[in-house]
């Protein structure tokens, strides 16, 4: 009995030929399990590839750098989001440089800043953030800081000027023509109010009237700023120099009328800054040539074309006055001069008047306008100083805005 079971515990050992197969199989095993390990990874890491191609890689990426500091796509992205969640999603490429520009300044003022001992604490940050309950997140509070930078550095420069500064109080005009500005003075000579006469003959809303109060630095421009610190107060300054820079709201049509059909005109015209222009040029048509004149004096961007219009039914010049005397004056007849108070044109003569000057007090609006032209310089002079290197070209800028489209 006992020899029977020694009998069957014991194994039969494998042939050579059973051996030799069981081998071939375990060999094509662990190849079919390399083969479907290196087929998985494959997988994996083209997968892989692909978000870090289309997400995580460029957003990594480097593209603005302003000195020493470094801001990636995720970053930039995560600005523009931020800037532009009240924006039109059609607009936000718009936005796009507006964003680039923001980051730059607001790093180069936040590195500025601290050479003034300037820093924002994160506690404010935090206060105005809840204060205006925003996102708490990177954007939002660097938004926040840049906002309350501003206002420290603001502080700053305002810390450092005088109570008092020499000031000029001027009134100042801006007429169209050497005639009228002779007009203007022989009426302020013979005791002409100076206010009334700006609301009938000056055509420059922006700079006009009595000016207040002003430093040389906030004076409209050169030519005003010198005739404010060297005449006598008292003295009108005589109104002898033209400035062509000078813009103004209004302007002389001359007009010609080549052809009609139906409620269509065929016409040329040229655009100019004073009547008594027009009227010379008007009489130099007599012998000269209208197209050739246009190119010289014409101020309307058909100047290129020697003042031809082409075909034009009414509203297409977008100005009333045009159309009365173009729709109705006779064919191949210049018009009288068209005066034409919704356009602009360039070149004037200015009349200042010096009511007083010595040392005055800075009022609040002077002293802000003084603020921004000191800050804006210090700016500038640091900025020029400064290493910026900004490396978003459309394809990135476009990649940018499909991101912010995504999470809205």
């Amino acid at each position: 009995m006992a020899k029977k079971q020694k009998k069957a515990e014991t194994k039969r050992a494998p042939t050579k030929h059973q051996l030799s197969r069981w081998q071939r199989q375990m060999k094509i095993r662990r190849i079919i399990i390399i083969a479907a390990a290196v087929f998985l990874t494959g997988i994996i890491s083209w997968v892989g590839y692909g978000v870090y191609k289309d997400r995580i890689g460029p957003a990594s990426e480097v593209v603005i750098k302003v000195n020493n500091s470094s801001f990636t796509m995720g970053y930039y992205v995560n600005m523009l989001d931020a800037y532009t969640q009240d924006v039109d999603p059609t607009q936000i490429y718009l936005m796009a440089d507006t964003v680039t520009e923001s980051i730059v300044q607001t790093e180069l003022l936040k590195q500025e800043a601290k050479s003034l001992g300037i820093e924002i604490a994160p506690e404010e940050i935090d206060a105005k953030i809840e204060e205006n309950e925003l996102p708490n997140n990177e954007a939002y509070r660097d938004i926040v800081g840049a906002s309350l930078l501003v206002d420290k550095v603001r502080e700053y420069f305002d810390s450092q000027l005088p109570d008092t500064m020499e000031q000029a109080r001027v009134q100042v005009m801006l007429v169209e023509s050497q005639e009228v500005a002779n007009e203007v003075m022989t009426k302020i000579e013979t005791g002409g109010n100076f206010t009334a006469l700006v609301d009938e003959f000056s055509y420059s809303p922006q700079t006009e009237g009595d000016l207040g109060w002003l430093p040389k630095e906030l004076m409209p421009n050169t030519l005003i700023r010198d005739a404010a610190f060297n005449i006598t107060p008292g003295r009108t300054r005589e109104p002898i120099y033209y400035d062509e820079l000078a813009t103004k709201s209004v302007g002389y049509w001359l007009i010609e009328v080549i052809d009609r059909q139906d409620d269509e005109i065929k016409a040329r015209a040229m655009l100019l800054g004073s009547k008594a222009q027009s009227e010379q040029i008007k009489a130099r048509l007599a012998t000269g040539n209208f197209s050739s004149l246009a190119m010289d004096y014409s101020q309307h961007e058909s100047k290129f074309e020697g003042g031809e219009l082409g075909w034009l039914k009414q509203g297409d010049m977008g100005s009333e006055a045009f159309d009365e005397v173009a729709f109705n004056i006779t064919a191949n007849e210049v018009s009288e001069p068209v005066k034409d108070e919704s356009v602009q044109t360039t070149g004037g003569y200015w009349i200042v008047e010096v009511i007083d000057r010595g040392e005055h007090q800075l009022e609040k609006e002077v002293r802000e306008g003084l603020t921004d032209i000191h800050l804006n310089d210090w700016f500038e002079e640091r900025r020029e100083n400064s290493t910026i290197e900004t490396l978003l070209d459309e394809e990135k800028k476009s990649w940018a805005v499909d991101q912010v489209l995504r999470r809205r």
